[in-house]
């Protein structure tokens, strides 16, 4: 009888770690999904010609963005511990696809002021997307490049380096609304967000 028990508790010890990656990939396809059909509502279905805002199938593409975004960022932010960033990654995916589906694209340049709004609105939603992200990405490439666990695990560092990755997209928005984006641009934009991260990094460990 105590073999049987054993064979039985040497089962379970070996289906059990099965388990989170089979929910894993589970949900990982169904975010998958929902990215896929929300993409192809954007690009295909039309929905920028929608003007009544409780038509059905614009809110059957809502539905799908939320979707997409939580099956995402919800299982980052559990994983990893990255307190707030399933509503930034949400509240910052909606606001991107609203803005790309249904706010009339500008006519003129940045400084034109019918035009302002759209560019400030699109590069706030793109800040935003583009730091929640970048987050759980350097939070993980952190735990692999430092040693030391206080600097694996330091989350205000991931968040402020994320941020300037957001605020490195939202410049280039404003680049292309200036009508200079240029890859020369892209790439000095870059340059000074990694600059000045170098210069925060070293007044932080003089500080230290």
């Amino acid at each position: 009888m105590s073999e049987v028990e054993d064979v039985q508790q040497a089962t379970r010890n070996t289906s059990a770690p099965q388990q989170p990656g089979q929910i894993t990939l589970f949900l990982a396809m169904l975010a998958g999904l929902a990215w896929a059909a929300a993409l192809a509502m954007l690009f295909f279905g039309s929905v920028d010609q929608l003007n009544d805002p409780f038509d059905p199938r614009r809110l059957v593409f809502y539905g799908l963005v939320m979707a997409a975004a939580l099956l995402t960022f919800i299982p980052m932010q559990v994983r990893l511990r990255l307190g707030g960033l399933a509503f930034e990654g949400t509240a910052g995916t909606l606001l991107l696809f609203y803005t790309v589906a249904f706010v009339p694209p500008p006519n003129g340049w940045l400084l034109s002021p019918p035009d302002v709004p759209v560019f400030v609105i699109f590069a706030a939603a793109l800040f935003w997307f583009a730091s929640a992200v970048a987050l759980p990405i350097i939070f993980a490439i952190s735990q692999r490049v430092y040693r030391q666990r206080a600097r694996q695990y330091d989350l205000r560092r991931a968040r402020r380096q994320s941020h300037e990755v957001g605020v490195a997209a939202a410049a280039c928005v404003l680049l292309a609304g200036l009508r200079v984006l240029t890859p020369l641009g892209v790439l000095l934009v870059a340059l000074i967000t990694a600059v000045a991260e170098l210069l925060i990094l070293s007044y932080v460990e003089a500080e230290a």
